[in-house]
């Protein structure tokens, strides 16, 4: 969203991303740098940009071969400090995304939460004995110096085609896609041209050392709730209640309009903590729909929602993976960098 009116303060704000961004690049501000391989997923802006999808499943491939662990602020937690998911967290002391790998991949890797990401990392590379760290969204947190950065960019509203906070939704100039060495344009359309691919890497003019790759997101055959999995081609028999709480849910619904048009949408802030006044909301919308009815949202949304006793048996979510374009030259770079490392 550009808000022009709002660009003198982006100047300011440009300012001062600037200098901070110099002063690492000098070397005058430390930036700690580890033996073990780590891959940064980030992006330039704030919002949704396909960066979850994204560390699942470089987790979910690399952990067939390394010890592999996944760290994250933990936002949203009720809780600070370091900690690693196990079977008695819950999204109120690792917050939701860390929940969300933790209920789709139980002990396959290891996930940790840190507000300070240089502790944080030394203590779940040292305790875990980590073949390969990933961090998730610490693109602008440049305390550590992650041996690979993938920088993460919505097909939709492109990095390049942004301005900075707050006329923008940058966090920090154009000129960060500089430090990547991946950049990924996400949540591509199914048809994707490879004229529209070739425009895009005009814009993007990546830098020798920097790779473009395109994704989309593929969404499971199935919603599942709590002992039940429903295919997704028996949605259009239900009224559905749709809530989300990411940043940008019309591919969402987008997809659910493939399904079903009697579809309900309440749509909430990213990160969203559920009060018992929103439940009371989502109840009172779900007993207006029709007999046959049910209601859906996001994993990430999921394992907040689930702890409501009345919505426990009635809410489903909806699994989504990334699907990478040229996924095995994908793939190879990044065994490569961990294997060389």
């Amino acid at each position: 969203m550009k808000r022009w009116y709002l660009y003198p303060f982006s100047i300011g704000y440009h300012l001062v991303t600037g200098i901070r961004n110099t002063m690492y690049d000098l070397g005058i501000f430390k930036s700690t740098k580890f033996n073990t391989p780590i891959i940064n997923v980030g992006n330039l802006s704030v919002g949704g940009s396909g960066k979850s999808p994204m560390v699942m499943y470089l987790a979910q491939y690399l952990s067939r071969h390394y010890r592999t662990g996944v760290l994250s602020r933990g936002y949203g937690r009720l809780t600070k400090g370091y900690d690693v998911t196990n079977y008695d967290s819950n999204y109120k002391t690792v917050g939701d995304e860390a929940m969300q790998l933790f209920e789709r991949f139980k002990n396959r890797f290891v996930i940790a939460v840190s507000e300070e990401r240089v502790p944080g990392a030394k203590k779940v590379i040292a305790d875990m004995d980590l073949d390969v760290l990933i961090l998730d969204d610490a693109m602008q947190h440049r305390a550590i110096k992650a041996g690979f950065n993938i920088l993460m960019t919505d097909f939709n509203d492109p990095y390049f085609k942004d301005h900075l906070l707050p006329a923008g939704d940058l966090r920090e100039s154009r000129a960060g896609a500089r430090r990547a060495d991946i950049i990924m344009v996400s949540k591509c359309p199914d048809e994707l041209t490879e004229e529209t691919k070739r425009y895009y890497i005009s814009r993007i003019r990546p830098s020798h050392h920097q790779k473009v790759f395109f994704s989309s997101i593929g969404y499971d055959e199935n919603v599942y709730g709590k002992d039940k999995i429903l295919p997704d081609n028996n949605l259009n028999y239900y009224d559905i209640l749709l809530i989300t709480g990411i940043a940008n849910p019309k591919p969402l619904l987008e997809h659910l309009a493939k399904f079903s048009q009697r579809v309900k949408h309440l749509k909430f802030r990213d990160h969203h903590n559920f009060s018992d006044d929103d439940i009371k909301k989502i109840i009172a919308e779900y007993k207006k729909l029709g007999e046959y009815k049910l209601i859906l949202t996001t994993e990430k949304d999921y394992v907040r929602l689930k702890s409501f006793d009345y919505l426990r048996d009635i809410v489903y979510c909806w699994p989504i993976n990334v699907i990478i374009d040229k996924k095995e030259e994908f793939n190879q770079i990044i065994s490569d960098y961990v294997r060389k490392n």
